[in-house]
């Protein structure tokens, strides 16, 4: 191999603006490619990570939503039934045997915690302007077991909220929407009319506008009282599991043991899910068109530089080469070319990704980051190196079978 390294090494020299074109295009592939899968991973590992600290795995509800068969149809499900001037149930929302049901959930050794609250849609008055949003009435201690409610508080502590039974801990966006600080008394009102004062204990913030922007957490007594329910009166379980990828399995199970809805957090976040997928669609299908293209520029290359070299070869032949040694020359340049574009490469993609992490980006209202998310994962540089190595020997493998294939008598007659 020393010999044919040594020639195919001479034709890159002699030939250095066309062998650097040939090495900038993968280097502009295999970059571009780093820095957009880096972006694009880090999003939707950001977008992802957001779901989880905020969303349970499984939430088990009352679906007062659900579609049921009218009485006409359990008498007479056979027959034509007409009903006329149907009127909704005013049925409600609780889980009957919720304290119980949590229970017998936390013995599950997949599970790693159970919230059982009561969640309502209130208003938060400002003034003459009533607010929309909502209120969870919670254990704080099994909430923060389940969603790390210690590590997003701003201003307070959740233990605020157990010594303070009138005690509120709201969304810093709704704190800052209601002009609102810890120590400040804010007036909510049901949508059947009842009103209350509670005290702001803490301000929390998840990262996500659709919640910091709403919710608020108070004890399950006095969320109870607000809505003047009994002290059984529970709306939703909350699971975490110890590995979130079983919550769809598990849901259905649920669902079909204690006979009320069970979401898991893939069906909840569906919309989130379909943008990570179409996002990695446009990547992968972006990154590979470069690098195709790159090919196509080596193999364009290495076709000139074959059509300039047939007496070379030629002679080559008649000294006793034969056709796969110079097969390999060719190929031998093609991954010079390969390996050498890709590592500057991913040096180029390694340090746009760095100048993106960098760069200040304001994620307003909707989610509070600061920058950019970067994903460096060492795999997408692996992949990146491999499929530029491999693209580039895949274009130089035609030339060299065409040069392997050269007739040096038919040459040298001219």
């Amino acid at each position: 191999m020393s010999l044919p390294f040594t020639i195919a090494r001479t034709h890159l020299v002699s030939k250095p603006k066309q062998t650097i074109v040939a090495m900038l295009g993968v280097t502009f592939g295999i970059g571009m490619f780093i820095a957009m899968v880096s972006l694009m991973t880090g999003l939707n590992d950001m977008t992802e990570d957001l779901a989880m600290t905020s969303s349970p795995d499984i939430r088990i509800y009352h679906d007062i939503t659900a579609d049921r068969s009218s009485l006409a149809e359990q008498v007479n499900p056979q027959g034509i039934n007409i009903v006329y001037h149907t009127k909704p149930k005013n049925e409600s929302q609780k889980v009957h045997n919720a304290l119980k049901i949590a229970e017998m959930i936390r013995k599950n050794p997949e599970v790693r915690g159970v919230s059982p609250q009561l969640t309502s849609q209130v208003f938060y008055n400002y003034g003459p302007v009533q607010l929309n949003g909502t209120i969870a009435g919670v254990d704080i201690v099994e909430e923060d077991r389940l969603f790390d409610i210690k590590a997003k508080m701003r201003e307070g502590r959740i233990e605020d909220l157990i010594v303070n039974p009138e005690g509120i801990i709201m969304g810093k966006g709704l704190a800052k929407k209601l002009n609102a600080k810890t120590g400040d008394r804010v007036v909510i009102t049901t949508p059947q009319g009842f009103t209350m004062t509670l005290k702001v204990v803490g301000l929390f913030q998840m990262g996500v506008g659709t919640i910091d922007n709403v919710k608020s957490y108070a004890n399950i007594s006095m969320v109870q009282n607000i809505l003047q329910r009994d002290k059984s009166y529970l709306t939703d379980i909350n699971i975490k599991l110890k590995d979130f990828h079983l919550a769809k399995a598990m849901a259905p199970q649920l669902q079909k043991t204690f006979g009320y809805k069970s979401e898991d957090w893939e069906t909840a976040n569906a919309t989130m899910l379909l943008g990570v997928i179409i996002r990695n669609i446009l990547t992968y299908s972006v990154s590979i068109t470069l690098l195709i293209v790159a090919g196509f520029g080596i193999y364009n290359i290495l076709n000139m530089t074959i059509m300039n070299k047939m007496k070379d070869i030629a002679i080559l032949k008649a000294m006793g080469f034969s056709g796969s040694d110079v097969r390999k020359i060719f190929m031998i340049q093609s991954l010079i070319i390969g390996l050498i574009g890709s590592l500057a490469g991913l040096a180029i993609g390694f340090l746009l990704s760095s100048l993106i992490v960098r760069a200040p980006f304001d994620g307003g209202d909707v989610i509070s980051i600061d920058h950019l998310p970067v994903n460096f994962k060492a795999k997408y540089y692996i992949v990146g190196i491999v499929f530029g190595i491999v693209t580039t020997a895949i274009a130089g493998y035609m030339p060299s079978r065409k040069a392997a294939n050269v007739d040096p008598i038919e040459i040298l007659r001219g």
